[in-house]
């Protein structure tokens, strides 16, 4: 999962799973960052490059939601596409990415929720998310059945993706939740867009949704959404505690 120059030491754990979705823990997980590799969730850029570079233009103006310390930005920028915007609601982390990358300019860093984003509607051609909504659902206890609030945090995101994306924009979302788990939360109509399924990686595949606003999703697709909605659990907040000393149990969390 960590790119070629990640750290040879493990990232500090949060006692518990939920505390993923904390500011708290990536503040102080990341206090370091400017001096410490990148991090990658998921396979680094070279994992998935043939993939997502077909769906990019050199002129696309690109947000990264949820950047954390991963190169994909900068990579993003070498690989001709510099016009990219991340976001982070970890203002020590954004801080670090700004000091890493001053010598690129082109590349812009802002303190943000992604829930709740500070940009104009129509703003971007493309938003590409890696591990975090998968971050934002790692308190849940069972994949089959979302609680209400995560199903609520989950539409929070992806209703602001689609509200700042351009008429023919591209989301891109980057996981380990296979279809079963993932599709019903993207197939949603209200957010105007179709919706495609690819994987990729060696041994273990991780996962490639690519949504096209202005699309339509199928009848099949639709019939997921539906169920999403159909028997509304609890409003909860669980929390589990980890049965592993690192991070690749994040590899099995199918939501």
């Amino acid at each position: 999962m960590a790119s070629p120059g990640a750290p040879s030491t493990l990232p500090e754990l949060p006692e518990r799973n939920c505390g993923y979705r904390e500011v708290q823990y990536w503040d102080q997980r990341y206090r370091n960052a400017a001096d410490s590799a990148p991090y990658e969730w998921f396979g680094d850029f070279s994992s998935f490059r043939a993939l997502l570079e077909p769906e990019l233009r050199p002129g696309d103006r690109i947000l990264v939601l949820g950047c954390g310390n991963s190169a994909l930005s900068y990579d993003l920028y070498l690989g001709g596409f510099p016009d990219v915007t991340s976001v982070d609601y970890s203002s020590v982390v954004v801080a670090a990415m700004k000091i890493r990358y001053a010598h690129v300019p082109r590349l812009r860093w802002e303190t943000m929720d992604v829930r709740t984003l500070d940009f104009p509607s129509d703003s971007f051609d493309v938003v590409l998310e890696k591990g975090t909504l998968d971050a934002l659902l790692t308190g849940e206890q069972d994949p089959w059945t979302v609680s209400s609030e995560g199903v609520h945090t989950v539409d929070q995101v992806l209703s602001e993706v689609s509200r700042v994306l351009v008429p023919g924009g591209r989301f891109i979302s980057l996981t380990s939740a296979a279809p079963h788990f993932r599709t019903r939360h993207y197939a949603q109509p209200h957010y105007c867009w179709s919706l495609k399924h690819t994987t990729y990686g060696n041994g273990f595949h991780f996962h490639l949704y690519l949504m096209h606003k202005g699309g339509e999703l199928s009848a099949a697709q639709m019939a997921l959404g539906a169920q999403m909605h159909s028997a509304p659990s609890p409003l909860t907040s669980p929390c589990f505690l980890q049965d592993s000393d690192n991070e690749d149990f994040l590899s099995a969390i199918q939501l």
